[in-house]
């Protein structure tokens, strides 16, 4: 019979697939390979930890850390006698931490380290539940005297004598498992609101991991590496169930800082990073061109535009003429092959990206590269929706609907509603919230789950994503605009690293608070002999100001009047998750930011030219503070070639380009 849950599938592999590597991790410059019977084993010994500790099936195990085997190993430990898991970004705070302990009614935490380790022990008087808290690092925690504080190797010693006893307790309780038990508890990211758990069965997991096997093409025994963290839910598919069931070869660099090296020494056959992530190799490689020679530089540039001829015509269903060809072999052999392998792109398959929009000059950048970036768009609640499939796509899109059945789950059908909005039903479908009956109700219209999210449909039927419907926008005037849609292609400029439009009913026109990526501006200020001492010095220096005032313009240029940027103000500081203005998953949270940065945004409508600021900040080592500063603010006046560009899509509602198309 077919495995119906992953752990089951664990026990497929350390049977039919025991001297095949599943996992390898670099430790001390050494990689480590266990293969599919010895990750059993692990699991295995874990698991009769949990039960000796006294935890059941039904209860819920938090696990926090950065990725590595034993992160997944405990996971599959839980999941084997029945647990759920709930999993959480490595620098969530201390109440993040105490909220979901509490919320998902957690019983043990597997912390990873001292840093993890000392914000579980701050959950202990608020969360009466939590029996354990067990670790795999010791460094720094030899002299912790809690009772209830132990290391992994002590949880898999306290289960020795359960073991001996009833040697076959585990294959028997993943054998109990059900297709349908929760498997885990995803936390939405919190933009609105509290975040809240949505429950995700192992028929979930099974089905996600398919429609994107199929999607993408996926071939066995492919290199990946692990690096977006598991509370990410496309890790959970990718990772941990593909990984498993496929199976991939599934890698783990030795610390998060050495995730680019690892990629190079891997040359991985499929790779994902969230927007953000691509867009940093993106600003990297224009970085680089910055310290580069002015004959290197060209070299690049002109290959980057040969590579675009051809592939990305390739991409997008066109042709591209002998001469294209001729030259883009050129390019490939003298610096297009070499900058794939510095990215430790060189045999990449699969390169995926997903969870936030990203503009489509980065996909039309990489596919100058070679490389064929593909857009997947997915719900927490609802799993995988849509893909770039194929040779042929849309960079301008979020892929063609994955409406195909699996064993897993019936076929995926989609609707567009009266308001913009993207609705679906069949295919696993939602299964709810954790303990939020009332919250589950208000995602349904009808039998149809509502996104939330604001798209349209392109000629070829691929879904063009917007916004969130809420973050529409409409100025006094009555002319709309998405926010995201602009957003998006702001950030694709090296120089800027993350941007916040704002403009509603009570405004004239659009402005903009700028985050400047720091790297990139420190390397461009020393080229021009621009003298700087801080973060906060170098976004004012009015050089500064005045070439985020031409990336502004540039995209100014492609868009509708009504939607042009008018006024912007470079931040003293970087948006920061620590002090709530980002999500974990490096959204912004709009609301709060805006009331926040209440005074910039006042001042960007009165027209004044400077403001001094005093912000709170929360420093690395937790202590609080005020940074204060003298903003300079900018105009991004319109430049004189092409004002009248229209944009690739057209800037409407929802609704109107629903119609128009």
């Amino acid at each position: 019979m077919k495995p119906q849950t992953v752990p089951q599938w664990l026990l497929y592999n350390s049977r039919e697939r025991a001297p095949l590597v599943g996992h390898r991790y670099k430790q001390r410059g050494i990689w480590r390979e266990y293969t599919w019977r010895q990750i059993y084993e692990k699991v295995r010994g874990a698991a009769f930890g949990l039960l000796a500790q006294g935890i059941e099936r039904g209860q819920t195990v938090m696990v926090i850390g950065e990725n590595r085997p034993e992160i997944y190993w405990v996971e599959w430990a839980a999941m084997a006698i029945g647990a759920k898991t709930v999993t959480l970004y490595p620098d969530s705070s201390e109440d993040e931490l105490r909220y979901v302990a509490d919320d998902a009614e957690v019983v043990a935490i597997f912390a990873e380290d001292q840093e993890q380790v000392d914000k579980s022990l701050t959950a202990l008087p608020h969360c009466p539940l939590i029996r354990a808290i067990f670790y795999c690092e010791p460094g720094g925690l030899w002299d912790y005297r809690q009772p209830n504080l132990r290391s992994l190797e002590a949880l898999v010693e306290g289960g020795l004598s359960l073991a001996r006893e009833s040697p076959q307790r585990i294959d028997q309780e993943i054998e109990r498992g059900q297709t349908d038990d929760i498997a885990l508890l995803a936390y939405t990211s919190g933009t609105t609101g509290s975040p809240k758990g949505v429950i995700t069965t192992h028929r979930a997991l099974l089905d996600c991991a398919e429609r994107l096997r199929r999607a993408l093409e996926i071939q066995p025994h492919s290199e990946y590496l692990s690096y977006i963290p598991l509370s990410w839910v496309p890790e959970q598919w990718f990772g941990v169930t593909l990984g498993m069931s496929l199976p991939m070869r599934v890698n783990f660099a030795e610390r998060p800082d050495q995730v680019p090296e690892a990629i190079r020494e891997l040359a991985v056959d499929v790779i994902v990073l969230g927007p953000r992530q691509w867009e940093n190799l993106a600003s990297g490689v224009f970085s680089r061109m910055i310290d580069a020679g002015w004959l290197r530089r060209k070299m690049v540039e002109w290959a980057l535009a040969a590579g675009k001829k051809v592939n990305l015509a390739r991409i997008e269903g066109g042709t591209s003429t002998l001469s294209a060809r001729l030259a883009n072999v050129v390019a490939e052999w003298s610096v297009l092959r070499g900058l794939r392998d510095q990215l430790g792109l060189k045999r990449v398959k699969v390169a995926i990206t997903g969870g936030a929009a990203m503009s489509p000059d980065v996909v039309r950048l990489f596919a100058g590269m070679g490389i064929a970036l593909r857009n997947i768009y997915a719900c927490s609640e609802f799993g995988i929706v849509s893909a770039h499939t194929g040779v042929q796509y849309d960079p301008e899109t979020i892929g063609l609907p994955l409406t195909e059945a699996t064993e897993w789950g019936e076929a995926l059908q989609w609707r567009i509603s009266d308001a913009g909005e993207l609705q679906l039903r069949g295919g696993v479908g939602f299964t709810g919230y954790w303990k939020r009956p009332d919250k589950t109700a208000e995602k349904y219209d009808g039998e149809w789950y509502r996104s939330g999210d604001a798209v349209g449909r392109s000629p070829a039927s691929e879904l063009i994503y917007y916004d969130r419907v809420e973050h529409m926008s409409e100025l006094r005037s009555g002319a709309k605009y998405p926010k995201q849609f602009i957003e998006v292609r702001l950030r694709f400029s090296p120089y800027i690293k993350e941007v916040l439009v704002i403009g509603s009913q009570q405004h004239d026109f659009v402005v903009a608070l700028v985050n400047i990526d720091y790297v990139v501006f420190a390397r461009w200020a020393e080229q021009r002999n621009i003298g700087f001492t801080t973060f906060t010095d170098l976004s004012q220096r009015p050089e500064i100001v005045e070439q985020v005032a031409a990336e502004i313009r540039a995209v100014n240029d492609k868009l509708e009047p009504a939607a042009r940027v008018m006024r912007f103000a470079n931040l003293p500081k970087e948006l920061d998750a620590d002090e709530g203005e980002l999500t974990r998953t490096r959204k912004l949270k709009r609301e709060f930011i805006e009331e926040r940065y209440r005074d910039v945004v006042d001042a960007l409508y009165a027209n004044q030219p400077e403001l001094d600021v005093s912000i709170p900040v929360c420093y690395q080592d937790g202590r609080s503070g005020t940074l204060r500063a003298a903003m300079r603010l900018g105009t991004a006046t319109q430049s004189t070639s092409g004002a009248s560009a229209r944009p690739p899509f057209p800037i409407l509602s929802a609704r109107e380009a629903q119609e128009v198309l």
